[in-house]
């Protein structure tokens, strides 16, 4: 079937993958992993792959930059076994509440804080709704001991191709439909 002349795609969603974590800190570098793994591959017209690792003050900004959807790709400490992945939707941030920035590890609340207080000041456009892809870590390292742990645990690893077609499956529903309910969406099944 052949377009109408003059007819036009429905609009998509603008949507913002965003890998969060340290690179140095093993299982903490989930959502760098995951968005270098998600570039190898094609991703539609509207969607932007980007890794912030620990610059939150940088991901804050982009943040109001016209965005319909942000999915945040991070570790995700919740009780489960090393490696399951979660969706999770973010309770409201509280604009007014404090949460002095730190330019080299803000976490996600400290980010979406330091977002709505900037688009509340004018210095951007609104906030959008976030969504977290989290994996529960195996190794959890808080950033002041003494040396770096570098690559993620085998549990962590081998959630990564999960985590990829999680995220396309996803952002397809969501430039669909950027406020539709996490557990209506269609995630891809397990397997290669």
């Amino acid at each position: 079937m052949e377009p109408v002349v003059g007819e036009t795609a429905p609009p998509t969603a603008r949507v913002l993958i965003a890998g969060i974590g340290n690179v140095f800190l093993a299982d903490d570098a989930f959502g760098p992993e995951v968005v270098a793994a998600l570039r190898r591959r094609p991703v539609a017209a509207g969607v932007h792959v980007a890794d912030f690792g620990i610059r939150g003050m940088d991901l804050a900004h982009r943040l109001l930059d016209g965005y319909d959807v942000a999915v945040f790709v991070d570790a995700a400490p919740r009780g489960g076994a090393p490696g399951t992945l979660y969706l999770i939707e973010p309770a409201p941030v509280d604009a007014a509440a404090p949460a002095p920035p730190d330019a080299h590890g803000m976490d996600p609340v400290r980010v979406l804080a330091l977002a709505h207080r900037l688009s509340a000041a004018g210095q951007g456009g609104a906030v959008p709704r976030v969504v977290v892809l989290g994996c529960e870590p195996l190794v959890r390292l808080r950033g002041d001991e003494p040396e770096v742990a570098f690559g993620l645990s085998e549990p962590v690893r081998a959630a990564v191709p999960e985590a990829v077609r999680w995220l396309e499956s996803l952002t397809r529903a969501l430039q669909g439909d950027p406020r539709a309910p996490l557990d209506a969406v269609p995630l891809a099944p397990v397997g290669p």
